[in-house]
């Protein structure tokens, strides 16, 4: 019984799902100066960006798990390969960029979808 409550207690510290990561917020105030085009550009590098960390994270919580199970302790979260932080930050800054996109009322090109997973026409 102590055993399972260590283990639960150890991978209670494990790093995050990426899609369990949510949004930080970043105000939509500074894209004002955007024009819809730099929005759209700025949703792809922001979407490539984010694409890139969730592969990132996705390793850190495969080798926090394989850590506990060796040796008891979540090494990638120990170690700063979490980038939770990060991931929100860049979930945060699609959203600012969709809402400005919204505001300029840019018809064409693609916007982030709320949770970051993929991107849509609007």
């Amino acid at each position: 019984m102590i055993l399972i409550a260590a283990a639960g207690l150890a991978t209670a510290a494990c790093a995050k799902s990426p899609d369990s990561i949510a949004p930080s917020y970043i105000s939509e105030v500074s894209y004002q100066g955007y024009t819809c085009g730099q929005l759209a550009d700025e949703s792809l590098r922001l979407n490539s960006a984010l694409a890139t960390a969730s592969v990132q994270q996705e390793k850190a919580r495969t080798n926090d798990t394989v850590g506990v199970l060796l040796i008891g302790l979540p090494v990638s979260s120990l170690s700063g390969d979490n980038i939770a932080p990060e991931i929100g930050r860049l979930k945060g800054e699609q959203e600012a960029v969709r809402k400005a996109s919204m505001i300029k009322r840019c018809s064409a090109g693609p916007t982030p979808a709320p949770s970051g997973k993929s991107a849509r026409t609007s």
